[in-house]
């Protein structure tokens, strides 16, 4: 590699360029990312939009003593890129590799890690507090999206931020609007005069000065306020204690740099938090990102010169479009059936029925708190919500989910996405934990489909009860089961027997069925499809408990409080001793990784089941012939 991006290896070899170099060194970078990415899939459009903000920061503040801290963190290639990690950015999101977000253990210029939304505000301002009461000079930088500003995390940050001093900038990277260049060249000026030492003295002198006939500084205050009002959104963040600057154009480094440095001489002088509106665009550079930021979110490996392209043959269908087929087929039926997302509207495969259902969808934005509570007030009333919602945001509003819904015994779905190994993204997206934390609460049950068929109809089953129901379901796509015609209905709380052999009898919770029953061809063992976490099917575990000499139970999720200890419970809870061998997550956290390989390396493929139960059991297993095959009903 040639340029000037080659001869970074640190912010500190930034800070040493002359001003009119940083124009190049974006384009250099915003090049150097489209390739990377291409090779190796991940977030794209994000950090497409984020070069020269990155640029410009790293550029102003003395990173890592200065702290920045990034909100979700899926805008970092950027900042990877420029902090020692260029030469390892082909090994992104691979295992082994290095993470897709911001990792404290990774590099030093990760100041917090993150991955989940509205949380950098929160923990700057920890940092900045932290310098100021051990007595340090250091600054605090979030910078935090317009999308995560819409969680309630954020205000009660911003809240508690503006009754402080802290040397903290809150930067509010804007990238759902545009600014006309007219609107822009008049708002670079406004931005670096009002984030400029002479503003914020005129503005404290003329308060000292007025303060002595109060009519006067209240209209003085009133016309600031209204006539900053008249070109930026000033009133609600100026409300909330901080200095507000901007809105400017976050691509424009002869605007930034200048307005930055301003803010910094600011926050040096202790004229509190301060707060910059910037704005940006998804994809900035790359025309097919910037005309389809949704398509180049979070694509997988591409080439640069052709874009994404769909695959020849349609895939089998992932488990959210079924789910989304689902709740179009249910809402057919049923008029009472509303649809809500924390923001994840394409993730979850909510598309269509937004486009057929209008007026029963509700994005509420990044809010998973709000969604389950809105969820909550909707059930009251006599209306059937489903939410929608990955299992590790779930764990965003646990409180909700038990005092707001399990309590009052609501009859709420959560159709929880991503749970299991989520791949690429890692631990922090991993759905690892929600059979123990759900399965703990009262009145909650917890349906676990092995397939594509079964997940349709385990979903009209929880839509069909009368008190919360969570349907678990892995990322991606099951073994490409056909659908029912129609939504029909499970036994509540039943299992199966998929496989009937002798000696050892494993209990599969979810899509390890499949690999279960491969693992049982070689073992000669009984294989149980359980469906159910909660309520377990105790008849069927306790007959197979007194018809085999050992259990061994399978799940993609937390060993640690997950279905296998309910089935312990229950042995222990009746009296029954028998062995109990439960494969599952250890206790740490996965790595990212190709799904694949990850349960691989977990024991919890075929041939890593197998291994584990002749590891254990290999007294039990004596060659016998199979006694039965049982096929799921057509």
């Amino acid at each position: 590699m040639n340029g000037l991006l080659s001869s970074i290896d640190s912010p500190a070899d930034l800070r040493r360029l002359a001003r009119p170099q940083l124009r190049p060194l974006a384009d250099e970078l915003r090049e150097f990312l489209v390739q990377s990415v291409a090779r190796t899939g991940g977030h794209f459009s994000s950090n497409l939009g984020t070069v020269e903000l990155t640029v410009a920061l790293h550029y102003v503040f003395d990173t890592p003593h200065d702290r920045l801290v990034w909100d979700v963190g899926h805008q970092t290639y950027p900042h990877k890129i420029l902090t020692g990690r260029r030469e390892r950015m082909h090994t992104l999101r691979q295992l082994g590799g290095i993470s897709g977000f911001p990792v404290r253990s990774e590099s030093e210029y990760d100041a917090f890690g993150t991955a989940h939304s509205s949380t950098s505000i929160s923990a700057a301002l920890g940092m900045a507090l932290a310098a100021q009461a051990k007595g340090e000079r250091r600054r605090a930088v979030a910078v935090i999206g317009d999308g995560a500003m819409t969680a309630g995390m954020a205000f009660e940050a911003l809240n508690n931020a503006g009754v402080t001093k802290a040397p903290l900038l809150v930067v509010l990277n804007d990238n759902d609007m545009s600014i006309s260049p007219p609107v822009g060249a008049l708002n670079r000026y406004l931005a670096q005069l009002m984030s400029g030492r002479f503003y914020a003295a005129a503005r404290s002198v003329g308060r000292q000065v007025l303060s002595v006939a109060p009519p006067l500084l209240e209209f003085a205050r009133r016309f600031e306020e209204h006539a900053k009002g008249m070109v930026v959104p000033a009133t609600l963040f100026e409300k909330f204690g901080f200095n507000y600057i901007g809105p400017i154009d976050g691509h424009d480094l002869e605007s930034l740099v200048p307005t930055l440095e301003n803010i910094r001489r600011l926050l040096d002088d202790g004229a509190g938090p301060q707060f910059l509106h910037v704005v940006t665009k998804k994809g900035q550079g790359y025309k097919l990102a910037e005309a389809d930021p949704i398509t180049y979110h979070g694509p997988g490996k591409f080439d640069p010169q052709v874009g994404v392209v769909p695959p020849a043959q349609p895939p089998k269908p992932t488990f959210s479009a079924v789910f989304g087929q689902w709740l179009c087929d249910m809402a057919e039926r049923d008029k009472r059936l509303i649809g809500i997302t924390p923001a994840m509207r394409e993730g979850s495969g909510m598309v269509e029925f937004h486009r057929r259902f209008p007026d029963r969808y509700y994005d509420v934005g990044i809010a998973e708190q709000h969604a389950v509570t809105f969820a909550a007030g909707l059930a009251c009333e006599g209306l059937k919500p489903v939410v929608a919602i990955y299992s590790t945001f779930l764990q965003r509003a646990y409180d909700q989910a038990i005092h707001d819904v399990a309590l009052q015994n609501l009859p709420v779905v959560f159709a929880l996405d991503r749970a299991g190994i989520v791949g690429a993204d890692g631990p922090t997206h991993c759905g690892a934990y929600d059979i123990p934390f759900l399965r703990c609460i009262p009145n909650v049950a917890i349906a676990c489909p092995s397939d594509e068929a079964e997940c349709y109809q385990l979903l009209t089953t929880a839509y069909e009860q009368s008190h919360p129901v969570a349907v678990r379901y892995p990322r991606g796509a099951g073994v490409g089961a056909a659908l029912p015609r129609e939504p029909q209905a499970l036994p509540y709380g039943r299992g199966e027997v998929r496989r009937r052999g002798r000696g050892v009898a494993i209990l599969a919770f979810g899509t390890l069925l499949h690999p279960a029953l491969q693992a049982a061809e070689a073992l000669g063992a009984t294989v149980a499809n359980m469906r159910w976490a909660k309520p377990l099917d105790r008849d069927l575990v306790l007959a197979l408990a007194r018809d085999h000499e050992a259990l061994v139970t399978v799940e993609e999720g937390a060993i640690a409080g997950g279905a296998g200890a309910a089935v312990m419970e229950l042995l222990a809870a009746e009296g029954v001793v028998r062995p109990v061998l439960p494969l599952g997550l250890p206790d740490r956290f996965i790595e990212h990784g190709d799904p694949a390989l990850l349960l691989a390396r977990l024991g919890l493929d075929a041939a890593g089941i197998e291994r584990s139960v002749r590891d254990r059991f290999g007294a039990h297993l004596v060659a016998r012939p199979v006694l039965e095959v049982v096929h799921p009903a057509a």
